[in-house]
């Protein structure tokens, strides 16, 4: 296998490279001067196993955001040094020598992306980058439709043949089915934002048709008659640049995956926010619980607002976005607000 001579130890000073934000990244009291990587590593784990803001990533890193859009280039057995002086992280082979630390140049290996550690912890996101989330109001009469079965057959699963109307051959045999959810209502402007769509499973047309032949390959729920198809995303597990918006959004939390009304780390959430408001994949917010209001000498005083987490968004729609929970000391709840950290 050829091998590359990588002198990372002779990098260009970090600061070259990024652009310093408003304020430098605060090294933890408790930061190592150095970290082995590890298989199940994240690049935030290491972060913010050295700073106290993890989502300050081209400056951690001394890069700028178009060379670390898809930084597959650490792997276990890496050694990560922090630069307490620049305040930022490189990559370099530690070998000990008494009691000081030399960096050498490293012989590489080439070896595949896969085996790079990813940005926040892929298997978290994964499935909701293939399944359906969020439909427009209006794309719901034109969607294909499961019309019946055979024998009559009322609860549909995996391995069954069932009927749709609607589809197309030209979009492919691959579809997804969903069932209509919950309307997303903006709680500011009441705005109808979209419909979220619950995913029940995958199928395969096997015959096109003013009434298709569709078998069910796999089944998540219970599968009835008029639930919906779809075509697949498409989308796949990446790797991400996580970062600050560079404009201020606020954003108010109108769901939390499962049906449920509070959330904790590593659950997913839904935000009132979109494309249209300026959010992309890989934005961190930061979460605030709004102030209590309390009495003080007979007047009513209200508390300031209380922020306890980080969220990661991970999947954007026009007017909607999912998020991820980084990190958090209290419950997430319903209309919570998620805003530029």
């Amino acid at each position: 296998m050829r091998k590359i001579i990588s002198l990372i130890c002779f990098l260009l000073p970090a600061m070259a490279f990024a652009a310093a934000p408003e304020t430098r990244p605060e090294i933890r009291s408790d930061a190592p001067d150095q970290h082995v990587v590890v298989k199940g590593d994240t690049l935030w784990d290491i972060s913010a196993k050295f700073f106290k803001d993890p989502w300050k990533w081209p400056y951690i890193w001394g890069m700028n955001k178009e060379s670390i859009k898809d930084p597959h280039w650490i792997y276990p057995g890496d050694v990560i040094i922090l630069d307490r002086a620049s305040g930022t992280l490189r990559i370099g082979g530690a070998i000990p020598s008494g009691n000081v630390v030399k960096l050498s140049p490293q012989v590489r290996e080439d070896r595949s992306e896969h085996d790079a550690i990813p940005s926040i912890p892929a298997s978290a996101i994964a499935p909701f980058l293939s399944q359906p989330l969020v439909i427009e109001e209006g794309a719901l009469k034109d969607a294909p439709t499961l019309v019946g079965a055979r024998e009559g057959r009322v609860i549909l699963g995996e391995h069954d043949i069932a009927f749709a109307k609607g589809l197309s051959a030209d979009k492919g045999n691959k579809w997804q089915l969903y069932r209509p959810g919950k309307t997303f209502i903006d709680p500011d402007t009441k705005e109808v934002l979209g419909i979220e769509a619950i995913y029940l499973g995958n199928a395969e047309a096997t015959d096109f048709a003013e009434v298709s032949t569709i078998a069910i390959t796999r089944s998540v729920q219970e599968i009835y008659k008029g639930d919906r198809l779809v075509v697949p995303s498409g989308e796949t597990v990446s790797t991400y640049l996580p970062r600050a918006p560079e404009s201020n959004i606020s954003a108010r939390i109108i769901s939390v995956y499962g049906g449920v009304s509070l959330g904790g780390q590593s659950t997913v959430i839904t935000l009132n926010k979109g494309k249209r408001d300026g959010l992309e994949s890989g934005h961190v917010l930061a979460l605030y619980r709004k102030g209590e209001t309390v009495k003080s000498d007979g007047a009513n005083v209200a508390l300031p607002d209380e922020r306890y987490g980080l969220v990661f968004v991970f999947r954007v729609f026009d007017k909607v976005s999912y998020a991820l929970v980084m990190q958090t000391r209290l419950p997430v709840q319903l209309l919570d607000r998620a805003q530029t950290p």
